[in-house]
């Protein structure tokens, strides 16, 4: 592809808080791709020519700058690293002419009940919902739902907000908390939240590519620790799936249905889906890759390159590889008690078990950490592998209890 046999060139859409500038930095060198960065603050790894400061809370005028950078340094692919940057990359990339999700389509993942009608509208298997304004009633609105509920932001990622409801008598207060949280992470508080059924049963998480609308699965990860509430923090993820072949084929054909179902085309893909009674229902879909870190946990090919290489690769036309058949596995450590981070301890004991390939602390002391579901954050993250799915498990779990967090109130 490339323009007359020059270097190809990538734009990224980078929200601040992203981990991964790093890593596709990493593999665009690799790659021979030269990247641009739009992005909320200036990238201290870049060049300011190769960047330009945007506002993805404004996406038309943000898409605008975009095409304006593109016009002078044309572009080959533009890819939103992150939730946030998923509408500004499609309106630009539909701009310039190159392979793009729809925006609408963009927005629905970005819009959690927009997304269930889509889903609904397509009979894509799901759990039932409701949507509760700021002046309805909860218990008049949800009797037709049965309890346990989960209550969410409508626009929150990460587990964010996400609280279940055993019974009737918590729904008001637990509506309260959750506007509570939309209100501290900048949304608006009087947005209505969604109600909808819990689903109890395996959850899993599957990542792919699209290209023209049609699913290659990456990876299914199960979540081996993933608890039935009431907050869902995401902690481990572990690959290959050890659910039956049969089950992981519905995965995979329910995860194209939800794509269709929302109209998304091109690029990355993170679905989440649950094993309810040995069926199959979607949870949710985001138009990037899995989040935070937690990428490092796959290779692909012969050489074992990285997911963001293979997400460049896909971009700039070139053929996708399988992923190695090692079993691999990362495991989010979680904010057990919220204060100010003061010191990590147990991290050469950590990285000391056999089938540990790195420990990445993303926290910084001195910041104030708060736990889910008020926060979205995490301390850092583990990484394993190992010749079975279960051994890269047992390695996480062991790793992770010898690492200590030492935070203070002040």
């Amino acid at each position: 592809m490339g323009h007359h046999g020059k270097v190809p060139r990538v734009l990224l859409v980078l929200p601040t808080s992203t981990y991964r500038a790093t890593d596709f930095i990493k593999a665009a060198d690799s790659l021979g791709v030269e990247v641009a960065v739009a992005s909320e603050e200036a990238v201290p790894l870049l060049p300011p020519d190769r960047q330009v400061l945007i506002d993805c809370s404004r996406p038309q005028s943000s898409a605008q700058a975009l095409a304006d950078l593109a016009a002078t340094t044309p572009v080959d692919a533009i890819i939103p690293v992150d939730d946030v940057g998923v509408v500004v990359a499609a309106l630009a990339a539909q701009q310039l002419g190159l392979p793009h999700n729809p925006p609408e389509a963009a927005a629905a993942t970005r819009n959690k009940v927009a997304m269930r009608r889509l889903l609904e509208t397509a009979e894509v298997a799901q759990p039932s919902f409701t949507l509760i304004g700021p002046n309805d009633d909860p218990d008049a609105m949800v009797n037709h739902l049965q309890y346990p509920l989960v209550v969410k932001p409508l626009s929150l990622s990460g587990s964010r907000g996400v609280i279940k409801v055993e019974k009737p008598e918590d729904l008001l207060t637990t509506v309260e908390r959750v506007r509570r949280i939309i209100a501290t992470a900048g949304g608006n508080p009087n947005e209505p939240v969604l109600a909808e059924r819990f689903l109890a049963g395996a959850e899993v998480s599957v990542e792919g590519m699209l290209t023209n609308g049609r699913l290659t699965v990456l990876a299914i990860f199960d979540k081996p620790m993933q608890g039935n509430g009431p907050y869902f923090e995401e902690t481990l993820f572990v690959t290959p799936s050890r659910h039956h072949p049969e089950i992981q084929d519905e995965l995979a054909a329910m995860t194209q249905r939800a794509v269709d179902a929302i109209g998304l085309q091109e690029g990355p893909i993170h679905a989440e889906l649950r094993i309810t009674e040995g069926r199959v229902r979607v949870i949710e879909v985001a138009a990037r890759s899995i989040g935070g870190l937690c990428g490092r946990a796959m290779r692909f090919g012969l050489m074992g390159v990285s997911l963001e290489e293979l997400i460049l690769r896909q971009a700039i036309g070139q053929d996708l590889f399988k992923r190695l058949p090692e079993a691999a596995g990362v495991m989010m450590l979680p904010i057990k008690e919220a204060g100010y981070l003061r010191r990590v301890r147990g991290l050469d004991a950590a990285r000391a078990v056999p089938g540990i390939t790195d420990v990445e602390i993303t926290a910084t002391a001195g910041t104030y950490l708060d736990r889910v579901p008020e926060s979205d954050r995490y301390l850092g993250f583990l990484y394993a592998r190992g010749r079975r799915p279960q051994d890269v498990e047992e390695t996480l779990i062991t790793a992770a209890a010898l690492i200590e967090v030492e935070v203070t109130s002040a």
